[in-house]
């Protein structure tokens, strides 16, 4: 058995085509432009990367884009001068500060300091309170992209047996709310779990969200099983000069076993994007008092 490739740069395409479609009747009827900024410390040149391609992401949505560099110096305070700013600022609907930050500047203090109804990122209280409650927030775009994947090739997900390896606030406690709320039974592992490879042979769905290049081995997933691989890591240049990315999931082997998976690069990275998007549509929406 080969497993189907879950092509998520595809899915994002479709995805980025009707949030501009719907962009312009906003554009048209209400003369309203959903308006995202993306605030970037620091010259990590990651994060440069993955800035620069939201930024084009949001100009070919019809979006305004609010982007600013700051440098590595930029105190605590002087950052969240310019939240304050951004959070009164009627065009600016959604605010993203892209992570790490320096280590002088508190995560937690910035994550706090956006207004929740702007959070595209999910990351406030507020949102990940109501995300635990079941009440419609705003929720972490990576979540939202696994499960828009996971839905593609499991559209009722109702007692499939579901774990989660990685417990982190960005992806691994999220994507667990949001499977428990399409009642899938869900165990999350970590790095504490004993007998890890089998805990991922009991389940009929696996998030892969550890960190760790290729550490889920094809002999420890369930045969007929779909794999969501969120890990991005570097592992070496490529013969063209480029970072050679792996997932969390030894994929040559897992191919082979899995019923479904997704590729690193183009599975989850590319719906992470188009689901910044639509937060940033969403919030847009209810900001005007749509939603």
């Amino acid at each position: 058995m080969t497993a189907r490739i879950i092509d998520g740069k595809a899915m994002a395409a479709r995805m980025r085509r009707e949030i501009a479609a719907h962009a312009a009747d906003m554009q048209k009827w209400w003369s309203i432009t959903p308006g995202l900024a993306v605030i970037l410390v620091g010259e990590d040149p990651a994060s440069q990367s993955y800035v620069r391609s939201k930024s084009h992401a949001c100009e070919e949505a019809g979006f305004r884009s609010y982007g600013q560099e700051l440098p590595a110096s930029t105190t605590e305070q002087e950052l969240l001068d310019i939240l304050a700013e951004l959070n009164a600022n009627p065009q600016v609907h959604g605010i993203l500060v892209q992570l790490p930050l320096p280590a002088h500047i508190s995560t937690k203090t910035i994550t706090n300091a956006v207004d929740p109804i702007k959070d595209v990122d999910g990351f406030h209280p507020v949102n990940v309170g109501r995300l635990a409650s079941g009440l419609m927030s705003l929720a972490p775009c990576t979540p939202q992209g696994c499960m828009m994947m996971l839905q593609e090739v499991v559209p009722d997900l109702r007692g499939q047996k579901a774990l989660v390896v990685g417990r982190s606030n960005i992806v691994g406690k999220p994507v667990a709310q949001l499977l428990l709320q399409a009642d899938c039974t869900v165990t999350m592992a970590h790095s504490k779990t004993r007998d890890l490879p089998a805990e991922c042979r009991q389940a009929d769905i696996l998030i892969a969200a550890i960190g760790k290049p290729e550490f889920i081995k094809g002999d420890w997933i369930k045969p007929g099983a779909v794999v969501i691989d969120v890990g991005v890591n570097r592992v070496g240049i490529t013969p063209e000069g480029k970072n050679r990315l792996v997932g969390d999931v030894a994929f040559a082997e897992a191919v082979n076993v899995a019923s479904a998976i997704t590729p690193v690069p183009g599975g989850v990275g590319p719906m992470t994007i188009a689901c910044l998007l639509q937060n940033t549509l969403q919030a847009a929406m209810m900001q005007n008092g749509w939603a």
